[in-house]
């Protein structure tokens, strides 16, 4: 590897040139890639619930729709307002009043059902449908133009709504969340670096290798929102290890040689084999999620994991190059390191080490009980803040009509009326169904067909299907909304079992039922893929279970603590966080492993060697997992966003307790199964003798 480390050093001023062209492309990939600002799209597309929504595109051209709820206007004046909204551009239809008879009749003349349905006390509602998808860019921006020709006292509800707010926020606050994260990233690196200067090469090679992965996203299509406000952060966070590495193997060569450039070789030699190797865990890990049915675990397991890859190339090539060209300012920016050397701390373990595996037993079982009973929350309304137009105009649908969710039934159009009716008629019968709005409602109501309007026909019925809107008082991710959906869809089959339930409140519960499997398929993969790794590294049994149990038991203890905070977290976190924790924080233990594995094959007796081990390695585990911390902790106070708040908290505090488990639990654990780890380990060491090449890998 020291062959490829002396091109990297021959060809600096071209790796620097070709690095700073790529720039140019790569900011255009970036702003090409389309944001998905629904989650609920991620969803398998072969569920009942998707395919109805594309049932919903296909046949009647409607791909979302949105609850309009109007106050303390004259019925002419919201007239005037429905044909302002009907002239927007991607808005297909608009339901009102007019839609069934003319103004001119008194709105109590309308039957029950439809009077109920539209109007309440001051206010009325309008059902706007539009001709894309709830989160297509045609329906956002249609929203944003109907917001402005209404009036203040109008509300526009619906999931589009909510996406549309989503993706404001989203696009104001995520540059702020690179700025943070890089200004927390300065202060951590110049406290715990020798150079003022070393911690901006530091993010200058990152910040291109995060421009590159960003750029190549075009490629894919799309990436989601949670993706796009995450990625850049993850990627700082992740792959900052990779360049202390280099750094720090620089200036150890330089001790040995007066020739920078063949310090550099060395470095770039060594780091190779070292990040290359250490990289697989956190590749890994992001994998792992690729294996989810909800695909927003593939979408940002495929960034993550190519902006690892990517991170890594920078790291042998930018870099070196960089200090290589900085060196003369380096070495005027140079400084004593202001963090502790932590002397004492590998004795202070081994004295105190079955104080440390007594407290591991005690919060083994709390940790795992609020691991596996922390609040989950799945209503995408919740993560953000309430003063936002959509969450404001949900709040109102839900004061003016008590209602929360509106679902759509569709039924195949050659269903008998009579078998519509008595389906209909069961439903409302179901708890939290308000009304139940369809062609063959508005026709069972005394209203002569030719009364009918052609859009009204045309927007509930054509050749294949019929259309009917349900609804519901109850919240979107709800128990109670559960149990109704379950309940309307029995009820549905049983008449026509070509019928089917979907919106926002049935994908919800598809979405909790998945994602439910999800988790323990991926935690399972990306514990499996680990484990084989450390494995082959270490080719021992005992070492791989030491290892993941310990990073295992510090995120039981992350993911624990909301429930004893009573905090609900986002239900992705749960299949996110466990797969980012153990594959980013599982290199702290390798690196420790590793040097007491040399130890002991050295002849150094178990506790000399658990404490050389710890005290060698802790200021390395501290510095990663600061940088780690402070990549993630700014953005986790700052965002509104509370799934990416929770995430961003929760990669924060598991980076700081993995830290701590690996100092204090791993060496703890080594002592206690040190027979077994080396009794293993020889038997490996007489047959391969590979004990070397292991000192120089993860």
């Amino acid at each position: 590897m020291e062959k490829f480390g002396r091109k990297v050093v021959a060809l600096r001023i071209p790796i620097l040139i070709l690095g700073l062209a790529l720039l140019v492309p790569s900011f255009f990939g970036y702003v090409s890639t389309r944001v998905n600002y629904d989650i609920l799209s991620y969803l398998p597309k072969d569920i009942e619930t998707m395919v109805g929504q594309d049932i919903l595109v296909d046949e009647f051209g409607t791909g979302a729709f949105s609850m309009f709820v109007v106050e303390g206007m004259e019925p002419k004046d919201v007239q005037r307002l429905k044909r302002e909204i009907e002239g927007v551009e991607h808005v297909a239809k608009v339901l009102w009043y007019d839609s069934v008879m003319d103004i001119s009749v008194p709105m109590e003349m309308m039957p029950d059902e439809l009077y109920k349905a539209f109007n309440s006390g001051e206010a009325t509602m309008m059902a706007i449908i539009f001709d894309e998808t709830t989160s297509a860019d045609g329906t956002m921006e249609a929203i944003e133009e109907i917001r402005k020709v209404a009036d203040q006292n109008c509300f526009l509800s619906g999931m589009s709504a909510v996406v549309t707010d989503t993706k404001n926020l989203s696009e104001k606050e995520a540059p702020v969340y690179v700025c943070i994260a890089v200004l927390l990233s300065c202060l951590v690196l110049s406290l715990t670096m020798d150079s003022f200067l070393i911690p901006f090469l530091f993010l200058a090679s990152i910040g291109m290798a995060i421009v590159y992965n960003l750029g190549s996203n075009v490629f894919t299509g799309e990436i989601s929102y949670i993706t796009k406000a995450l990625s850049a952060v993850l990627q700082l966070g992740v792959t900052m290890d990779y360049s202390i590495f280099l750094w720090h193997s620089y200036r150890e060569k330089q001790s040995q040689t007066n020739d920078k450039k063949e310090a550099m070789a060395k470095a770039v030699g060594e780091t190779i084999t070292s990040v290359v190797s250490s990289s697989l865990t956190t590749v890994a890990g992001f994998i792992a999620l690729c294996f989810m049915s909800f695909t927003l675990g593939m979408d940002l397991g495929v960034v993550m994991a190519k902006g690892v890859v990517i991170g890594v190339i920078a790291c042998i090539t930018i870099l070196p190059s960089m200090i290589l060209v900085f060196d003369r300012a380096l070495e005027k920016t140079s400084h004593r390191a202001l963090l502790p050397d932590f002397k004492g701390i590998g004795d202070f373990v081994t004295k105190h080490y079955l104080v440390f595996v007594a407290l591991f037993a005690v919060l083994l079982l709390p940790a795992l009980y609020g691991y596996r009973n922390a609040a989950v929350y799945y209503n995408l309304d919740e993560t953000l803040p309430r003063d936002l137009p959509s969450i404001m105009a949900n709040d109102k649908l839900n004061e003016c009509f008590d209602m929360n969710a509106t679902h759509m039934l569709l039924l195949p159009a050659d269903l008998p009326p009579r078998d519509v009716k008595y389906m209909t008629d069961e439903m409302k019968k179901v708890d939290g169904v308000n009304w139940i709005l369809g062609l063959n409602t508005v026709k069972g109501s005394a209203l002569p067909d030719e009364m009918i309007p052609q859009d009204l026909t045309e927007a509930l019925m054509n050749d294949n299907w019929q259309l009917l809107l349900v609804g519901s008082q109850y919240k979107v991710a709800s128990r109670d909304v559960n149990r109704q959906c379950e309940k309307l869809s029995g009820i549905c089959k049983a008449v026509d079992g070509r019928g089917m339930l979907v919106g926002e409140a049935p994908c919800t519960k598809d979405l909790i039922e998945i994602t439910d499997k999800d988790f323990n398929t991926v935690s399972v993969v990306s514990i499996g893929v680990i484990f084989f790794l450390i494995l082959l590294v270490f080719k021992s049994v005992a070492l791989p279970m030491v290892l993941v149990s310990v990073i295992e038991m510090a995120i039981f203890v992350n993911m624990g603590i909301p429930y004893y905070t009573k905090t609900a977290i986002p239900f992705i976190a749960s299949v996110v966080i466990g797969t980012i924790q153990l594959g980013a924080t599982v290199d702290y233990a390798i690196l420790m492993t590793t040097r007491y594995r040399r130890e002991r094959y050295g002849g150094t007796p178990k506790k000399e060697a658990v404490s050389i081990a710890c005290q060698s390695s802790v200021k390395s585990i501290v510095v990663s997992a600061l940088s780690f911390f402070a990549a993630t902790f700014g953005v986790g106070l700052f965002s509104n966003i509370d799934m990416i708040s929770s995430l961003c908290t929760l990669m924060a505090r598991g980076a700081l307790i993995s830290m701590v488990s690996v100092i204090f639990v791993l060496p703890s654990a080594f002592l206690v199964f040190d027979r077994i780890i080396i009794r293993g380990g020889q038997r490996d060491k007489k047959k391969e003798n590979t004990v070397r090449q292991e000192a120089v890998s993860l």
